[in-house]
């Protein structure tokens, strides 16, 4: 078999890939449990809690524990609906919640993330994301527009670095990619596209369901990782002669996507502009970051030389196509 010098980039993209599978079987879709709290008067508050289903009557073995003192006045209500376990009741505090700690059990053993949201009377809210390494949090007296932005500034980042599918889809952009000015041509039309759309789907100007949405984010991965493959066998396709045209068009799907996230959290009335601007301002925060890092980490592999089979320079791209193929067929059969 003949051989060649296998480039630091399929090197380093094979890495993430076997990374990336022994981390997830399934692609993140970003299904975090919810708890919502709204403040009703008189230490009143109304309870949503939103947990992942298994099945179509089972759910994560997660529990909302409040502070001492809290009493249940409206029994729990519960229902299996879209894929999770949907439970309300009213609980009461004489003195309301405020500076109180709640807890969330059950979710220490690394089940799953819980985005938490509470809607004060005055219009404010305050929004948070427990993890299992830190699963209570503090009830706080009104929130001001520093603390909204720097709340919807972490979700950005941490959804991006969370959404294995989006970042497969630079990845396999970058494989295709060559020259920094393109490089940053193509990063700039993904971002102007998933900004455009997030800001219409969040604000309300254009609805597209998100499992669709989903199914086709799948489906560009591996249309971008087919384009790799023929440009390995010396036939560039589209993606390699107008990157930014292929970003922008994706990018407007991915958008509808990134606006599925930020739905599970919502905004708060009183700063909807900031909340929004700085979640989108997180979420190419953590694309940059992952683009900073696959640039660095490639410069400092490019040091370094090896001779491998030809064949290991198509092993990325059906890696990332295969894992994208097996996403596909997941969220079209969740469609029927």
């Amino acid at each position: 078999m003949s051989v060649i010098k296998l480039s630091f980039w399929l090197r380093l993209v094979f890495a993430v890939l076997l990374a990336a599978q022994a981390l997830t079987v399934s692609a993140d879709i970003f299904r975090p449990a919810y708890l919502e709290l709204r403040e009703l008067g008189d230490g009143r508050y109304e309870v949503l809690w939103k947990v992942p289903a298994q099945g179509e009557d089972m759910r994560l073995a997660a529990s909302v524990k409040f502070p001492k003192d809290t009493v249940v006045t409206v029994e729990p209500s519960s229902v299996f609906s879209g894929g999770s376990n949907i439970q309300r009741w009213q609980v009461r505090h004489e003195n309301g919640l405020a500076g109180q700690s709640i807890h969330v059990a059950g979710i220490a053993g690394g089940a799953t993330d819980v985005i938490v949201r509470l809607e004060r009377q005055d219009g404010t809210s305050q929004t948070t994301r427990l993890v299992p390494e830190r699963p209570d949090f503090v009830v706080e007296a009104t929130a001001g527009t520093a603390e909204v932005a720097w709340s919807y500034l972490r979700l950005g980042v941490e959804h991006i670095l969370g959404g294995i599918d989006h970042l497969l889809f630079v990845l396999a952009l970058l494989l295709i990619v060559r020259g920094n000015l393109r490089i940053f041509a193509t990063i700039t039309a993904f971002t102007i596209a998933h900004s455009l759309t997030l800001a219409a789907a969040t604000l309300g100007f254009v609805h597209v369901p998100g499992p669709p949405v989903e199914a086709i984010i799948a489906l560009s991965i591996v249309f971008v990782a087919a384009e790799v493959v023929h440009g390995l066998q010396g036939r560039p396709g589209l993606t390699a002669r107008a990157p930014w045209l292929v970003a922008f068009t994706f990018g407007l799907l991915h958008g509808f996507g990134f606006a599925g996230a930020l739905a599970e959290v919502g905004l708060p009335q009183h700063a909807i502009p900031v909340a929004l601007l700085m979640f989108n301002v997180g979420v190419e925060l953590g694309q940059l970051a992952f683009v900073v890092a696959i640039l660095a980490t490639s410069l400092t592999l490019a040091r370094f030389t090896r001779r491998w089979p030809r064949w290991t320079q198509f092993a990325p791209a059906y890696a990332i196509g295969a894992v994208a193929m097996m996403w596909t067929i997941e969220r079209v059969a969740a469609l029927a």
